[in-house]
């Protein structure tokens, strides 16, 4: 039997609203449920609001909503240099008519930071939906960011879907959203939410009508245009606040008839998957508000919420966003002070906080040997980071996997920041250190997130006449993410011939006489490549230049192995990390499922035990 489905504009009853039950039939043709990641449902709820355009930069956890969206042929889907290139071109789409939509993680908000503050004052042609996804515990990210604040700041209304369900839902309520109100919107995901799976209810595509272009000299943000879109935004803000108060988008769902917990009435007023784990762990023992938008965030609501509860707690991951609204209105509630600010939480962390008894569990006593991330066997930076952990040279890293040169036994990179810091940061380490910096330092940087942000970087220090030698470490992929193309690949996001970005000549043009190509695999030739760029009284670039073993059609050398008779067990073999080389019984071994020919452990041997 087809049960009703709940839509975000129908009163949400409680538990089954935005979930998704059984099939049902649309136009005469039965929808299947379906799992799916949130991203992927992401991806489908965009595809049903009948969006147009996506274009992204990949990040986890946010990578998956584009990869998706791009097998949909009624949507143009692209790979954009970086974030900030992303959210503009999305906009422009929307100027153009079409609804449009770009995704990206929590850092990478950051970088899109600049023109969102201003779309929000300017607004949209069409519908504009933003994913960012942030990363609790930090899984792939080098911070603990919450981007709620950015919706705070920059004025965008943000939706908080709490599994795959929600998250197509939500993005075809935010589209509804954008238009009505002139705006962008968040669809604010975290890792849980984008990498879990859940029944997803697919519904047919709509498409609107292409919104004619015409010319409004009001959106030219200048001077007056822009205090009056100040104005407009912060009455926007308001019928926001009223939207949030009665669209059910956020709904409250009382606990049974009697219940309570400690011989105290409890409220829980929570979002995304910290509702998840609050109805897992008290089930109808609770009152609970769970909110779909988390900016603007409702008042009334809330006030009402809050009358006939003993006790009121806030549970949310990250910042205390929602317990400091709480507060500002009057209500005492218990949030930070009971529930950690860093990190994820789970069923088992609200129990501990609440004081409640916790599952009991196995222990187990044997010494389980620790295994941190490795760089892959046969990957191209191994070499370079051996080298520059050779020759003791200070390295300035970047983000991508090549990150991992900074662990035991490479132990090769001194410190990162963000995209592109290698290059403009060694230029001003070097430009405070001097002759002692610019002989023994370099920054590393990959071949997208070069082009992501390293450009402006190395022209800073060919501009300032910086003695600063940067490596590209090109694998012809972006790796860090699961193989995406960029635009040194010569391939779009579908794989298609597209145009390639010439890594030597774009150097030469941003100023540099120095650029040099290198095979990583060679290891003198590294060597003598860092040596000659390092003595070079000039800035200078160097390529590292070899496609990442993993890219798929990648043709290896056959496994090489080592001869027990000649080898002395020395360990220097064992001094790349390679995750194909073992040593038992004072020699060593290599796997010849894992090793890919590299010969690179070869070249280190002194005693020439390593061979086919």
């Amino acid at each position: 039997m087809d049960l009703q489905i709940v839509t975000p504009r129908q009163s949400l009853p409680r538990k089954q609203a935005y979930i998704a039950t059984s099939n049902r039939k649309v136009d005469n043709e039965v929808m299947e449920k379906k799992i799916m990641l949130g991203n992927e449902a992401f991806a489908r709820g965009a595809y049903e609001a009948g969006v147009k355009v996506v274009s992204s930069y990949p990040g986890t956890p946010s990578t998956e909503v584009t990869e998706n969206a791009a097998k949909y042929d009624e949507i143009y889907c692209e790979w954009a240099p970086n974030e900030k290139v992303a959210l503009e071109a999305a906009h422009g789409a929307t100027l153009g008519g079409v609804r449009a939509a770009c995704a990206m993680k929590h850092v990478g908000l950051n970088v899109a930071a600049d023109p969102l503050f201003t779309i929000s004052y300017q607004g949209l042609n069409a519908g504009l939906v933003i994913c960012v996804a942030d990363d609790p515990g930090m899984h792939s990210s080098q911070n603990e960011q919450d981007s709620r604040h950015y919706a705070f700041a920059a004025k965008v209304p943000m939706l908080e879907p709490a599994d795959s369900e929600e998250s197509r839902l939500f993005v075809k309520e935010a589209y509804e959203i954008s238009e009505k109100y002139n705006t962008p919107v968040f669809i604010k995901m975290c890792t849980r939410v984008a990498h879990s799976q859940s029944v997803v209810c697919p519904e047919e595509r709509v498409e609107p009508a292409q919104v004619p272009y015409v010319k409004d000299p009001t959106k030219v943000m200048m001077t007056k245009n822009s205090r009056d879109a100040h104005v407009r935004v912060e009455q926007r803000t308001i019928d926001l606040i009223q939207y949030a108060e009665t669209s059910g988008i956020n709904r409250i769902e009382e606990c049974a008839e009697g219940s309570l917990v400690n011989g105290k009435k409890i409220g829980v007023i929570t979002s995304s998957t910290s509702y998840q784990y609050t109805k897992e762990v008290f089930g109808d023992k609770v009152s609970v508000l769970k909110l779909g938008m988390v900016y603007p965030l409702p008042e009334k609501l809330i006030k009402d919420f809050a009358q006939g509860k003993d006790e009121i707690y806030v549970i949310e991951e990250l910042d205390p966003i929602i317990e400091n609204h709480c507060k500002q209105l009057g209500i005492q509630v218990h949030g930070k002070d009971t529930f950690p600010i860093c990190g994820e939480f789970s069923q088992n962390l609200i129990k501990k906080c609440m004081g409640m008894e916790e599952p009991e569990f196995t222990s187990i006593d044997a010494q389980i040997p620790g295994r941190p991330p490795v760089m892959c066997a046969g990957c191209p930076h191994r070499g370079i980071f051996y080298i520059l952990h050779k020759k003791k040279i200070m390295v300035y890293g970047d983000i991508g996997c090549y990150t991992l040169g900074a662990v035991a036994p490479l132990n090769a990179m001194d410190l990162n920041v963000c995209m592109g810091a290698s290059c403009s940061g060694l230029h001003g380490f070097n430009k405070a250190m001097g002759e002692a910096g610019e002989s023994n330092s370099v920054g590393v940087i990959g071949d997208s997130t070069f082009m992501h942000s390293g450009m402006t970087g190395i022209t800073d220090i060919s501009y300032n006449m910086s003695n600063s030698t940067v490596i590209i470490l090109d694998n012809s992929i972006t790796g860090m993410t699961g193989h995406q193309q960029n635009p040194t690949t010569g391939k779009n996001l579908r794989g298609e011939p597209a145009g390639k970005v010439d890594l030597e000549a774009l150097c030469r043009a941003l100023g540099f006489n120095r650029v040099r190509v290198v095979d990583p695999y060679d290891l003198a030739a590294v060597d003598t490549a860092v040596t000659e760029e390092l003595a070079a009284k000039e800035p200078s670039i160097i390529i590292s230049r070899r496609p990442c073993v993993m890219i798929k059609g990648t043709v290896h050398k056959p496994a090489i192995a080592i001869n027990q008779d000649a080898c002395k067990g020395c360990k220097a073999c064992m001094q790349i990390g390679c995750p194909a080389i073992s040593f038992k019984d004072k020699k060593a071994h290599i796997d010849p499922t894992l090793c890919i020919g590299c010969e690179v452990c070869k070249q280190m041997c002194r005693f020439d035990a390593i061979g086919m």
